[in-house]
Formats: C-alpha cells, structure tokens, sequence
C-alpha cells in the first residue's frame, strides 16, 4: 500500500521565526491623548498568522524547522497547535481495510517549557471523539499530551460519577498486535477513574505550528516585586479589550517526589476572566483549565503527579488552584506565591 503525505512543504524562508516580538506596540498612558492605552496605528497585527515551528517524520526526526526556533517561540507565549496524519484503517478501527489518511490539527492550550529549553503541550477541553460519527465511550476529559520529540501521553478522568475500585500505580499492559505503530510506554492507575499512559504512535507527521502574536508587558517575581515591563502597560491593554495569557512558574514543583527532583518548569494558559482594583493597583484573573504535571524531560504521566483545575492569579504573585483530585473528583483550594509574566494580544 502506497502512503502519501498530503502535507505541502513549507519553504525555508517561511518556517523560520523572528528572534523578537512580532508585534510593534506602543502603549500611552497621557490622559490628554485620546488615543489611550492601545496605538493601533503603531501595532504590526499577525494575530492570525500561523507558522510552522518545527515538523518531524513518522521515525519523530526533525524534518523542517528546529526545536530551538519552538522553543523560543513557546517561550514567548505563542501558541500551539500540533498537525498529525494517520491512516483510518491502522489507527481508528484496526479491523477496517479503510487506507484513507486522515488529517488532524489539534489545539494544545496549555503548553510548558522545561529547564528552559523542553517544550510539552496538552488538550485541556476535549472529550473523546469516535471518528467519524460522534464521541467515543464514557464521558471523560481526554488530557493528551505532546512533547517536542514526538512522545505522547493521555491521562483520562471519568465524569459519569461511577464508582471505580482499580488498583493505583503502575499496570501491567501488553502490545496491540493490530496497531504495530503503537509502542506504550507504561500504564497507570488502571481501571481507577483517572487511568493515565504514556506512548508514541507513529504518526506520518507531526507538524508544530505556532503563534507568536502575544507580547510580554508585565514580568513579576513571587512577591510581585516587577523584573520587566509594566503594569500600566498590562491594564491598559486588558482596559481595550485583549487577550490576556500567563506564564506561570513552579506551579508544578509541589509534584515532584522530593525537592531535589524538582525541574524548572513554566505553564502558559489563557485567561478568560480579568479584574483591576483601580485604587489599589492590583490586576488579577481567572484562567481557562489548567493540567499540571510532575516535571520532567520528556513530561510524563504518573499514579498521583498529575492533576486538573483553575487559576486565580494576581499581579502580586498571589495564586489560587482551585484543585481537582482527578481521581475522586473532589475541589480544594491551594495557594502559592510564584513569578509571573504576563502577555497580551
């Protein structure tokens, strides 16, 4: 069987990415200027303007791009989504004769950067879909996750309110012998409500494609003490209208087994839900969901490292999780005091 790659090669020229901003912003705060805040005029939008990173083969070798030219793009805020091929008959249904390639484009909305140079990314609101009619099985959250050399996971938190009675920690497993492009790593927590494995299947391509619309305004250590940018800069822009997005650091740290395990680990997420106390010159959010991880290289799921929720984070570097045990569903609140930088487009 003859496979194609109905990918169309980026040229060189277009793959590679600015080492700077890609947006030109200036921000006034003179209140005789009616142009306030946001200078459109002097804005270079590329808001929609998506870019290939960096793409490897089905052996996961970097074919185009470059993990550096991710890296600092992630870095920077942008965000990911991540483009695979596959053939229905070897990845959907393994009992069909059905050869036709499929191809997928995923959004990744929550993304981190390891020891400052290790990308991961991850589903934060899929449900499990049954290609091509509907979803797929129990209700759940698909939390799939992507690192930068092509090694995948999934951590699966049921929603029906089911009771389960698995055994936690690692499970035995064998090879599917029908999907031979399908190599598991280890399982977790089987037949649990929050069963997790790690894995790579070889897809005919991963393609990582950015934007790197975002802009830094404010940066700010965990007593709020700021290290760049401005906080007016942040409030103007948020006052007409943008998005706002975080990069939150060490939020994961407490995963580790001990401190000395403990990788340099940042996540970026949207928020969708922003407030500023005018009087006391503080600007906090509420973020889109959130799934933390034990940090690592490459960033894995395990029994007990992993975990969902929200945020409410301040310019102070006050944060709040707002926890979900995946495992029983229950919510606690946890607060942390942690570096923040903040982005806006």
């Amino acid at each position: 069987m003859k496979r194609r790659n109905f990918i169309t090669k980026t040229s060189a020229q277009s793959l590679m990415l600015s080492p700077g901003l890609l947006w030109a912003t200036k921000f006034t705060s003179n209140p005789d200027d009616k142009n306030v805040g946001y200078s459109h005029t002097t804005r270079r939008n590329t808001m929609n303007k998506w870019r290939c990173a960096l793409e490897l083969n089905a052996a996961r070798k970097p074919i185009a791009g470059s993990k550096k030219i991710l890296t600092e793009a992630i870095r920077r805020g942008a965000d990911l989504r991540i483009l695979t091929e596959f053939i229905h008959g070897e990845h959907i249904d393994p009992t069909s004769s059905i050869t036709e390639i499929i191809r997928e484009v995923s959004e990744f909305a929550v993304t981190y950067l390891l020891k400052d140079s290790w990308v991961a990314g991850m589903m934060s609101l899929r449900q499990p879909i049954s290609l091509p009619n509907g979803f797929g099985g129990v209700s759940s959250m698909s939390f799939f996750m992507y690192n930068q050399n092509g090694q995948q996971a999934i951590a699966r938190p049921y929603l029906d309110g089911v009771p389960r009675k698995g055994t936690m920690g690692n499970a035995s497993f064998e090879q599917p012998q029908n999907m031979p492009k399908y190599h598991i790593i280890n399982k977790w927590d089987e037949d649990t409500n929050a069963p997790s494995s790690n894995f790579i299947y070889d897809f005919e391509v991963f393609r990582y494609v950015v934007n790197d619309s975002w802009q830094e305004v404010l940066s700010h250590n965990a007593s709020g003490n700021i290290r760049s940018g401005s906080l007016k800069d942040l409030t103007n822009a948020f006052s007409e209208g943008c998005d706002v997005k975080i990069g939150i650091s060490g939020l994961c740290n407490d995963l580790a087994d001990t401190s000395s395990e403990v990788v340099d680990n940042e996540l970026f997420v949207k928020t969708g839900w922003t407030y500023y106390y005018t009087d006391q010159k503080l600007f906090m959010v509420g973020s889109h969901p959130v799934i933390r991880c034990k940090p690592g290289i490459p960033l894995q799921y395990e029994s007990r490292g992993w975990d969902f929720g929200w945020l409410m984070v301040r310019s102070d570097g006050h944060v709040v999780y707002r926890r979900c045990n995946p495992y029983s569903l229950k919510f606690s609140d946890v607060k942390y005091r942690l570096p923040v930088r903040w982005f806006v487009r």
